[in-house]
């Protein structure tokens, strides 16, 4: 399942695991901050609390593993640690276990935060950011504690992952005053160019399918910042859809996974500027808006891989909940009589895609 993670600002945020099985919050009021994992891979999601002798800060970040594990990122002085956090068992009753994994020491005015769960589920990694470059720490799965793989000249911001095997990870990386999406190979640690529609435009990726190599692009390239999508490796252009830019500032949270070779038909959850839900495909001309349920978490969700969108919420009478909603069917587009005919477009690479609208 294809999820996006919101970055932490405050307790209402929540992070998905990347397969779906696990989530992860903090919970409590005011002072009284703890953590709070859901099950989700079930018939029905619930929660455990994870809470320690000492309430947590409330700009901590976590981070659900596939394992079950929690992984909870805090700021003590100037260093960053890192810890597991998982429920035990003991006679008195159930309780918290913590695994410290280490810390990360960084200059003042370097801000350090995690990144979306890793698609393998058993990493995680997390970005520092200074003015002229940009780290990435492997802060879990690593076997002697927070380790950097890759440094990138610039500063970075966004965090996509490209492959399912947590490797290739896409960022938005400002240089010399234009900012261009980049992919980051964690394994050497290599940096290539991914978006690049036109040479002084800023494009960011904002989501991506790796099954259907579907790409969410936000670009000023048309003239103003507008919303737009393409294909992983396709010579098609980079498209800027009217229905999406009637959205305004709305941005993708989620993609309906398992659509390989069908960019098209994948279902696209927005988060829209006034609270609500938008859903839409590329095939489909129209985005349909429906209202965020009571109490949702985070402005995150999953698709399933059949088209049902699950989205998390927690209110004063259910503490842990999961509404689902089903992607409209589209109705056919007018028949358009003696059309012009066609003409075949030159195969262009999508970093150098002219515009297209749709």
């Amino acid at each position: 399942m294809t999820v996006c993670a919101i970055e932490m600002t405050t307790t209402a945020a929540f992070t998905i695991a990347a397969d779906g099985s696990y989530a992860a919050r903090l919970a409590g009021e005011g002072e009284s901050l703890y953590v709070e994992r859901w099950t989700l891979a079930g018939p029905e999601a619930y929660a455990v609390p994870l809470p320690l002798a000492q309430p947590e800060e409330a700009d901590s970040e976590v981070l659900p593993l596939a394992d079950g594990r929690v992984l909870i990122h805090r700021r003590v002085a100037d260093r960053h640690a890192f810890a597991l956090l998982y429920p035990t068992g003991a006679e008195a009753g159930p309780s918290t276990g913590e695994l410290q994994l280490g810390a990360v020491d960084v200059r003042e005015g370097v801000r350090l935060r995690l990144l979306p769960p890793s698609p393998d589920g058993s990493a995680a990694f997390a970005l520092a950011t200074e003015d002229t470059v940009t780290t990435v720490w492997q802060v879990a799965g690593a076997p002697f504690g927070p380790q950097p793989v890759a440094r990138i000249p610039g500063r970075c911001s966004g965090g996509v992952w490209l492959d399912r095997a947590g490797r290739l990870l896409a960022l938005d990386r400002e240089l010399e005053g234009t900012t261009k999406a980049v992919a980051v190979d964690l394994g050497p640690g290599d940096v290539s160019p991914l978006l690049q529609i036109t040479e002084d435009s800023d494009d960011r990726l904002l989501l991506a399918d790796p099954d259907s190599g579907l790409l969410l692009i936000r670009s000023d390239a048309p003239g103003e910042s507008r919303l737009g999508w393409g294909v992983s490796g396709s010579s098609l252009p980079v498209r800027f859809p009217e229905c999406l830019a009637r959205l305004g500032a709305a941005h993708p949270f989620a993609v309906q996974p398992g659509q390989a070779l069908m960019p098209e038909t994948c279902g696209v959850a927005l988060r829209l500027p006034e609270g609500g839900i938008g859903l839409w495909r590329p095939a489909d001309r129209r985005v349909f808006r429906v209202g965020a349920p009571a109490g949702w978490l985070g402005g995150t969700g999953l698709w399933s891989p059949q088209g049902r969108l699950h989205l998390p919420y927690a209110t004063p009478e259910v503490s842990c909940g999961i509404v689902g909603l089903n992607l409209p069917i589209a109705p056919p587009p007018p028949v358009v009589l003696d059309p012009p005919a066609p003409t075949a477009p030159r195969p262009v690479p999508l970093q150098q895609a002219p515009l297209a609208g749709r």
